[in-house]
């Protein structure tokens, strides 16, 4: 053994002892404003949620995937009743049995669906946002679990999830049709995965029997002749300054509404001159990066200096606890006499991408910037920094484009391609 390996052997194991869990480190443990875990030994950990409950978790690899499972709650599975169902489960490693396949084949003769989803949203949880996750639960209690929860998940058939999945057509809501077929779709396939079923009931149901969503298109201003007047009367409103400041901002950066006010300081990387939006908060469930123009950089400085201490770019006037809303942009452009029909909140979102295009920005990388996902979503989750060189040139390019209108200077139709700017 070289001095090295020993080393290392004897700080791993003083590691271990001062780090792992105690009964009274677990008892002392406080619920955070998000979820968290400690660490003990060799992939056991406890996680504490918000409301103050305390779940054991096993991380370990099966087939050179990592896999984390749920061994109970704490303190009804106690300390040491978690590391004997660890070491359970590295036994049944060691002989090639997936421990979590073996608790869902052993755990019910007939497993029904809520059992199954159960274990899904387990699985899943820690590759998916906070938000992902309750939003899939949500879903699922309000239009699968009243009708499937108790079903054992081999009596579902495809006539079954036809007919649950057409009566939310008939209720008008096209839109939540799409996302509880997506969950549904998951559970089986997962089901079908671990070799529960044979058969996913979802994946046969032919999409012609289902109505096509209809996609909506936001009333926009694309002529630079009239985008020149709103840039002014966005400059003309008198209302609150952290409002005034998010619509003068908007033009540039077109991001979605909510995620717009809902900016966090901590999101602002003056030094580097990009926004981090984590992916809790991004629609696709990814970080997107929104590179800052020097216009842009201005403006978050400026509105610094006036910071009452909170966490949001644009606090309510009332709570500085809380973000102003979609709805103070949304009345404020309609205090300055632009009527819906002509221009709303997301219509600065539609106005960059159709121009950009017109001046002769590549598509891929307008798209990149819009936060528009790929089908690929792991390739995009992995790629958040695609193009990066190439979107921070574009950004200030469209700030200049948008001064040059305001100033009324001579802009080129194709000015990206006469680098004009």
């Amino acid at each position: 053994m070289t001095y090295s390996h020993f080393v290392s052997r004897i700080v791993s194991r003083f590691s271990d002892s001062v780090f792992m869990l105690t009964d009274l480190k677990l008892k002392n443990l406080k619920p955070k404003e998000k979820q968290y875990r400690v660490a003990d030994s060799h992939g056991l950990a406890i996680e504490i949620n918000p409301n103050g409950s305390k779940l054991w978790r096993h991380r370990y690899r099966y087939n050179n995937k990592a896999t984390m499972m749920s061994l109970g709650s704490y303190p009804m599975i106690s300390l040491l009743d978690a590391r004997q169902a660890r070491d359970i489960n590295k036994q049944m490693l060691q002989q090639g049995i997936n421990p979590k396949q073996e608790k869902l084949l052993s755990s019910s003769v007939n497993p029904t669906f809520l059992d199954i989803f159960n274990q899904w949203i387990d699985n899943n949880k820690d590759d998916w946002s906070n938000k992902t996750t309750k939003q899939a639960i949500q879903r699922a209690n309000n239009y699968l679990i009243p009708t499937l929860g108790n079903l054992p998940i081999e009596d579902i058939k495809s006539p079954d999830m036809r007919n649950l999945l057409l009566k939310i057509q008939d209720s008008g809501k096209l839109d939540m049709l799409l996302k509880v077929k997506g969950i549904a779709n998951g559970v089986f396939k997962y089901s079908v995965g671990m070799g529960v079923i044979t058969v996913n009931p979802v994946r046969d149901l032919p999409n012609d029997i289902f109505k096509k969503k209809t996609v909506r298109h936001y009333s926009t201003i694309v002529d630079p002749k009239k985008i020149a007047p709103l840039l002014e009367k966005l400059e003309q409103y008198r209302g609150s300054y952290e409002v005034k400041t998010a619509l003068k901002i908007a033009p540039h950066i077109f991001l979605r509404p909510n995620e717009l006010v809902g900016l966090l300081w901590s999101e602002i990387d003056f030094d580097e001159k990009l926004i981090r939006i984590s992916p809790e908060r991004m629609k696709i469930n990814i970080m997107h990066l929104v590179p800052m123009s020097k216009q842009v950089l201005n403006l978050f400085q400026e509105i610094s200096k006036y910071s009452r201490g909170g966490d949001y770019v644009f606090p309510s006037p009332r709570d500085i606890g809380k973000p102003i809303t979609p709805d103070s942009l949304r009345n404020a452009i309609r205090k300055l006499g632009i009527e819906k029909e002509e221009f709303t909140t997301h219509s600065f979102r539609s106005m960059a991408s159709t121009r950009l295009n017109e001046l002769g920005f590549k598509g891929d990388i307008i798209e990149k910037q819009l936060a528009h996902t790929e089908a690929n979503k792991v390739r995009d989750a992995y790629n958040h920094a695609e193009y990066l060189h190439e979107r921070k040139k574009m950004m200030q390019d469209w700030s200049n484009y948008l001064d040059k209108l305001q100033n009324k200077t001579p802009v080129s139709p194709s000015v990206h391609q006469q680098s004009l700017f």
